[in-house]
């Protein structure tokens, strides 16, 4: 088993964790560690597809003046100019 040294903040934090979910603190990291590097994955694929998408919109000509957009949000959010 390899060992990784955490801050003494972080290793509290885990052991409350651990404790609250009724697991000893290998068990619990493991867990955490799964689930954010699975929403990491997640938000990297969205983020990829957003791009890809925006550049097929920009190459099929369906976009619009940044000025036009930003009027938008200026009126949206009552901003002042």
């Amino acid at each position: 088993m390899d060992t990784i040294s955490l801050k003494p903040e972080r290793k509290t934090e885990l052991e409350d964790y651990a404790q609250r979910h009724g697991q000893d603190t290998a068990a619990a990291l493991d867990e955490v560690l799964a689930a954010a590097l699975e929403w990491e994955r997640q938000d990297y694929r969205e983020a990829v597809e957003g791009i890809r998408n925006g550049y097929a919109d920009y190459k099929a000509g369906r976009v619009r003046p940044v000025e036009e957009s930003f009027e938008e949000l200026r009126e949206k959010h009552r901003l002042p100019r």
